[in-house]
């Protein structure tokens, strides 16, 4: 079959698998106790009395009464119950839901981490088979565990989050709501025991939940809701006058201790124009098969598995000239904006590599791609 018509085949059933595929709704917040859960459930009640089959898969209330309350009368799916360690754990049931088929289901937690011996590592990856099932799913999330913010929220909290989101899970979401609360509101919900247990309140609020952090978490929810809903104005609404399309490459090497956060934040900047993009590694001899160390190559490894989940396209090319391979690889591409990071090298050999960076710069210049330098 011609290529032409192999991709037309394979467009076409793309496009039967989208229409068959359930509808994803999530709701977002800057933090627990913003009431992403109780919002959920009520929902899930106006869905019930309207004679819609909604189901809760898994719901954590947190011991929180309020919340609790609504869940009266909802159908419950019972937990897959798991021994992990000596102790019966429970966990959402995936085949219980494939079979039961509602509607709609609703599963919290969505940045959660499978108990060991489960069929996906992660709650994010059952969601996606429940979705592909053609069932529907409400689910929530914190800013927080979004991959592609994790040295951000590291840089605001001090904390290091460890269950984490890719973004390309929330760019496949129908609709993506903000619970949003002022600082204040959330910090007197904390101090009226509606969030955590009283032993617990004090510990929040001189860690977590103080006002300079909560005002930066929320400003990230709500540019995050906002780039959701530019990113579904330009995806469904026609436009008259034709925008260039944006392509966005990151290059990274085997040997930077900064790679991960290029990849983050170029996942942030494609995010941000609903580009397409892309990840490239020039090889050099120095580095081929027969010459790179074990541990350069589990951190390659590593960050091309970090980079395929955040939905990015993975490019190895093999090249003696770093900047030679960087500029074919982009025009291949189509690349209309290149991402590197800072370089933290020493003084000579930035002298060293001048002539190649300004070569580099030049054929940018000539082939209308824009030049990011990440910190």
């Amino acid at each position: 079959m011609p290529l032409d018509k192999e991709n037309s085949v394979k467009h076409f059933m793309e496009l039967i698998r989208q229409s068959r595929r359930g509808k994803f709704k999530i709701y977002i917040g800057m933090s627990a106790g913003v009431g992403k859960t109780y919002r959920m459930l009520q929902e899930a009640q106006t869905l019930l009395r309207n004679g819609i089959d909604v189901k809760i898969g898994y719901v954590e209330t947190h011991g929180r009464r309020e919340t609790e309350d609504l869940m009266d009368g909802l159908p419950l799916i019972p937990r897959r119950k798991l021994f992990y360690k000596g102790k019966e754990l429970e966990e959402l049931d995936v085949p219980a839901i494939l079979h039961l088929r509602p509607e709609i289901v609703i599963v919290d937690e969505l940045a959660h981490t499978n108990i060991e011996g489960s069929k996906n590592a992660k709650r994010w990856q059952d969601v996606m088979d429940i979705l592909d099932a053609g069932i529907n799913v409400i689910s929530a999330v914190n800013i927080q565990h979004i991959e592609s913010l994790n040295e951000t929220i590291k840089n605001i909290t001090g904390i290091e989050v460890a269950e984490r989101v890719p973004d390309n899970i929330l760019n496949t979401a129908d609709e993506v709501v903000n619970i949003d609360l002022t600082a204040d509101e959330l910090i007197t919900r904390l101090k009226e025991g509606k969030i955590y247990a009283k032993d617990k309140i004090q510990i929040a609020l001189t860690n977590f939940f103080q006002a300079e952090k909560i005002l930066q978490l929320r400003e990230l929810a709500l540019k995050e809701v906002a780039s959701q809903v530019e990113r579904k104005i330009e995806t469904e609404i026609p436009r008259n006058i034709q925008s260039r399309q944006e392509r966005v490459m990151c290059c990274i090497s085997s040997n930077s201790d900064i790679a991960k956060t290029v990849i983050r934040k170029t996942a942030r900047l494609a995010s941000y124009y609903n580009a397409k993009w892309y990840v490239l590694y020039v090889q050099t001899p120095s580095e081929s098969a027969d010459n790179i160390g074990l541990a350069a190559q589990r951190h390659l490894i590593n960050n091309f598995k970090l980079a395929t989940e955040m939905g990015a396209d993975v490019v190895r090319v093999k090249n003696a000239n770093v900047g030679k391979g960087i500029l074919e690889a982009a025009e291949e591409k189509k690349i209309t904006t290149l991402c590197i990071g800072k370089p933290h090298i020493s003084l000579i050999k930035l002298i060293l590599r001048t002539a190649i960076f300004n070569e580099l710069l030049k054929k940018l210049g000539q082939s209308d791609i824009d030049l990011v330098i990440l910190s």
